[in-house]
């Protein structure tokens, strides 16, 4: 470690000393403090340096939300080892290719997902180890058994700019790909959100978001460089976030649609108190928002961020400031808009959205060209649309062509992904599949196909195939089925049109469902 370097361990170390016996985990009965986090930790590095990991190795964890996900987060951050979290969502294919992307030395996974990754295992010839974390299972190895009685530091040699977690991101190109992040990309969240949120010790967090999301690790993060409480779910569950809500007096929270319209709608049925939350933050709709900000105190920050950028870094701001925005330019993020040779727009014309600044993380895992393809010019390109208005405040506009992405309640799915399985269909001859506005989860997916000919089937059928083979938040909401699809002068399917056209048709649907009248 060198004389400038500074860890997200070092900051464990750091409260351990500062906040020593203040709370700084609770999960389900077990409460902890920042002293007992330290020590466990390092109880942890140990027996993980016993059972062979080093530094530059990878863990993998396939697993809901608990107290040992964070200490192997912590243990790593130790150690130098890389943490690989994997999305308990996706199917056994998908996490076969991550897993398999990535290489993990050790992996972590809950007793549900033994039969699964046993399945794999002959094909898994780089894990040299696998734990259960959540109950002793035969064949395996018990998490706990790691927890031996050595303590002290793990002697080891981590730097700032070392990777600590690699997110996968969607799939834009058929295959996710892995973001590295650094210690250093993280704690540069952290100070950021501590100083624009004004975090403090006093501040306690319900983590609603998984581990293996940005959003749901950085939040997570800043409340504990803070020296604040985390208070850790398996998974949402409206009714226990607010019993936690209202007797733990939680003032902080991540969200994506419709997290928040559930805890609203729960909160007025059983007169709950939420008088304690003060930032809420995540993707939700202006009446949602607006709502919350009615019945409680708690103000409603928006951003714009993607998991190459550490999360919701590069703007940040109280919704209902500007209503629509993505927020004005944040501290430590230098935001520009250019046109597709590269070349600044003026203020107000849209264009992509260009990022530098110390959150930008450090490259995909293992793809130098697509690392260098993102980072030309000195700028992380998002392949985002949208302009920055005189006031410094960006507005997203949509994804670039080459980067179609749908958000659906904070997961991003690319059409080429979807499009790809339902074209594994025997009946279907073409389809494209994009995203259209939803009341629920913001955005939803919809697919337009075309069956070969003499071949016929509904919409459930194709969900369900669909659901079957990729994770289910994948698979399309809405399905028409046409006989043919509009092409460009060249003859190829032109998306744009069928876009226009579908979106337009679930609009008139949409009025038709209002005014008390569905026409199919």
């Amino acid at each position: 470690m060198g004389l400038y370097d500074f860890t997200i361990y070092n900051i464990i170390k750091h409260n351990a000393i500062v906040y020593k016996d203040r709370i700084a985990w609770k999960f389900g009965d077990q409460v902890i403090t920042h002293s007992q986090f330290h020590e466990n930790i390092n109880r942890l590095a140990h027996g993980l340096v016993d059972a062979g990991l080093q530094k530059g190795d990878r863990i993998g964890i396939l697993a809901q939300n608990s107290l040992d996900y964070i200490y192997l987060y912590g243990a790593s951050a130790q150690i130098g080892s890389i943490v690989v979290p994997i999305s308990w969502r996706l199917k056994p294919k998908e996490i076969e290719y991550i897993i398999s992307d990535a290489h993990p030395k050790i992996l972590f996974i809950e007793s549900e997902f033994q039969e699964m990754i046993g399945k794999m295992a002959s094909r898994f010839w780089f894990i040299e180890r696998c734990f259960i974390l959540d109950k002793p299972m035969e064949g395996f190895v018990f998490f706990k058994d790691l927890l031996g009685n050595k303590g002290g530091e793990i002697q080891s040699d981590v730097g700032s700019n070392d990777t600590f977690v690699i997110l996968y991101t969607a799939a834009s190109s058929g295959e996710p790909k892995g973001a590295a992040l650094s210690h250093q990309n993280l704690i540069y969240y952290n100070l950021q959100t501590m100083c624009v949120w004004r975090l403090t010790h006093e501040d306690i967090n319900i983590n609603l978001l998984p581990f293996f999301h940005t959003q749901g690790l950085v939040v997570c993060l800043s409340v504990m460089q803070a020296g604040g409480l985390n208070i850790i779910i398996p998974k949402f569950d409206a009714d226990l976030a607010i019993k936690h809500i209202q007797e733990d007096r939680v003032t902080v929270f991540s969200e994506f649609a419709p997290m928040l319209t559930t805890i609203l709608d729960k909160a007025r049925e059983g007169n709950f108190d939420l008088s304690s939350l003060r930032i809420i933050t995540g993707l939700d709709s202006y009446d949602t928002i607006r709502r919350l900000e009615e019945l409680t105190s708690a103000t409603f920050w928006t951003g714009y961020g993607q998991t190459e950028t550490s999360g919701g870094s590069v703007s940040l701001a109280p919704y209902l400031k500007k209503p629509g925005s993505a927020g004005v330019c944040a501290l430590l993020s230098e935001v520009k808009i250019v046109d597709h040779s590269g070349k600044n727009v003026e203020t107000g014309e849209a264009g992509e959205i260009v990022v530098r600044g110390p959150m930008v993380f450090k490259g995909y895992w293992n793809r130098e060209k697509e690392t260098e393809y993102t980072f030309r010019g000195g700028w992380h390109h998002t392949g985002d649309k949208g302009y920055l208005d005189a006031d410094g405040y960006l507005w997203f506009i949509g994804r670039l062509t080459e980067k179609d992405l749908i958000k659906t309640g904070g997961e991003n799915v690319y059409p080429e992904e979807v499009e790809k399985v339902i074209l594994e269909h025997p009946f279907v001859e073409q389809v494209v599949v994009f995203g259209v506005p939803d009341s629920q989860w913001g955005e939803a997916v919809k697919a337009v196909c075309v069956l070969k000919k003499g071949q016929s089937m509904d919409e459930e059928d194709l969900m369900n195939f669909v659901a079957n083979r990729i994770a289910r938040f994948k698979k399309p909401k809405y399905v028409s089925f046409v006989s043919s699809l509009p092409k460009n002068i060249g003859g190829d399917i032109n998306r744009e049109r069928v876009k226009a056209l579908y979106r337009e048709e679930m609009g008139v649907k949409k009025e038709k469902q209002q005014s008390g009248v569905v026409e199919e």
